[in-house]
């Protein structure tokens, strides 16, 4: 999931440098909902892992 936010953000910076401004506010975007996700995830993972286990 990391990288696919990291590629809409590369998608993103290549088109503001080309000028297409709105591909590029939509491929931020999702970019920054991917990262977040990443982030949510990862913490629950995180939690999970560290819970005892009940045999």
């Amino acid at each position: 999931m990391l990288r696919w936010s990291i590629s809409f953000f590369i998608i993103a910076l290549i088109a503001a440098l080309f000028g297409f401004g709105g591909i590029a506010a939509s491929a931020a975007g999702i970019g920054k909902i991917l990262f977040v996700a990443f982030l949510v995830l990862g913490v629950i993972s995180l939690v999970v892992g560290r819970l005892p286990k009940d045999a």
